[in-house]
């Protein structure tokens, strides 16, 4: 039997994804289940949650938990219903709240920024060590996976989200580094410009991009599967895999545009 055909164990394997919803999360999410594996599917909207898991191709593997990242009672929330499933063994973190153009640096608001870094960063590290300790205990091993950005290194006119993806590039390091020893693993995806959750694409983006279009959630979703499967990617932690359509070896974005 082919390596590539049984990149997961349905029986063992479980998983957990945020942002679920909709974008990458959802197309991860709905990737995961089509393995076979037992996924929960974690979102702020009860409308988006339905919708993906309905459009999953084994929705009967999909369990549904709604609630804001941006509180931590809800994180807790989510690690008591990750128990559910047992060990969680693999964890993608995509939730992320959306993005405005309007908010750079002289405009955004201090909400705005703290719930930006609550949700990307503070539920990033309080969920991954949650469920780390819990796979500890059982001596099983683990694959985690961030959703980061390329203004993880470069401006985007919206610090908020910017010092947030850069923060979890370096919480992926850091968690790498600490839970190897435990055969956990910790890696990001760093998307390029992807028309899906909070991006509204700009269609004459496509020329600075040499693979000469906008991406889609779906393209990131066998990366996503193949850095998070244990047979596939064994031997990788504290990697950044960009996927971006070469749209990093552009120099692209403009300054903003002040209105006083």
């Amino acid at each position: 039997m082919s390596l590539l055909s049984t990149p997961f164990d349905p029986a063992r394997d479980t998983a957990l994804v945020t942002g679920a919803g909709n974008g990458i999360g959802r197309a991860i999410a709905q990737a995961l289940v089509g393995e076979g594996v037992r996924t929960l599917f974690a979102d702020v909207s009860p409308e988006r949650v339905s919708a993906a898991i309905s459009a999953s191709s084994r929705p009967e593997l999909a369990v549904p938990w709604v609630g804001d990242l941006a509180r931590a009672d809800a994180c807790d929330a989510l690690l008591a219903a990750a128990d559910g499933l047992g060990e969680v063994s693999h964890f993608v973190h995509s939730a992320s709240p959306p993005r405005r153009e309007a908010d750079h640096a002289l405009a955004v608001d201090r909400k705005t920024w703290q719930e930006m870094h609550a949700v990307n960063l503070d539920a990033g590290f309080h969920l991954a060590r949650g469920l780390a300790n819990r796979l500890i205990a059982a001596k099983r091993p683990g694959s985690f996976l961030f959703l980061t950005s390329l203004h993880a290194g470069t401006p985007r006119n919206l610090p908020h989200y910017s010092t947030a993806k850069a923060g979890m590039a370096m919480l992926v390091k850091e968690l790498a580094k600490t839970l190897g020893r435990h055969d956990i693993r910790v890696n990001a995806l760093v998307p390029g410009a992807i028309a899906a959750g909070g991006f509204v694409a700009d269609a004459s983006l496509a020329k600075h991009i040499p693979l000469g279009r906008l991406g889609e959630a779906e393209d990131l979703a066998p990366m996503a599967l193949a850095v998070l499967s244990n047979k596939l990617s064994g031997y990788v932690t504290g990697a950044a895999f960009v996927i971006d359509g070469g749209l990093s070896l552009t120099n692209w974005f403009e300054p903003p545009e002040l209105d006083h």
